[in-house]
């Protein structure tokens, strides 16, 4: 079998603009073209490239949303973005925490990492590690 890697994943969000623009803004990454579908109308989408990844995020949106109710809920939980060093998740961080981003500031887990919790503008959490 060959050896696979992740294409990308997808994330649904009420303000494409902001999601993106949260992703450029604290881990610097690119944004691409916006798509708009012709087959299903007010869908629409960005992928986003994070430095040196090769893994795309999927920024979604369309007019049918609604949140989730409960915090807690069946599908995926978070992304884990590594920054490197626990230096760099201790800044990202504080800068978090002065923009009211930050859910759970650092500290090490039992299971061996070293992260913080914060959230996207949709209230997706992120957790940022070594």
């Amino acid at each position: 079998m060959n050896a696979m890697t992740i294409s990308h994943v997808a994330l649904w969000t009420k303000d494409l603009s902001a999601s993106a623009s949260f992703w450029n803004h604290y881990f610097s990454a690119e944004v691409g073209e916006t798509y708009h579908s012709k087959r299903r109308p007010g869908f629409i989408s960005c992928f986003i490239t994070l430095p040196g990844c090769e893994t795309k995020i999927e920024l979604m949106t369309g007019p049918w949303l609604s949140p989730a109710q409960e915090p807690e809920h069946f599908g995926w939980d978070h992304v884990a973005i590594s920054l490197g060093s626990r230096a760099a998740v201790d800044e990202l961080a504080a800068r978090c925490e002065k923009d009211r981003r930050l859910l759970s500031g650092p500290r090490p887990t039992g299971d061996g990492f070293y992260e913080a919790v914060i959230a996207a503008p949709d209230g997706t959490r992120i957790e940022i590690t070594v």
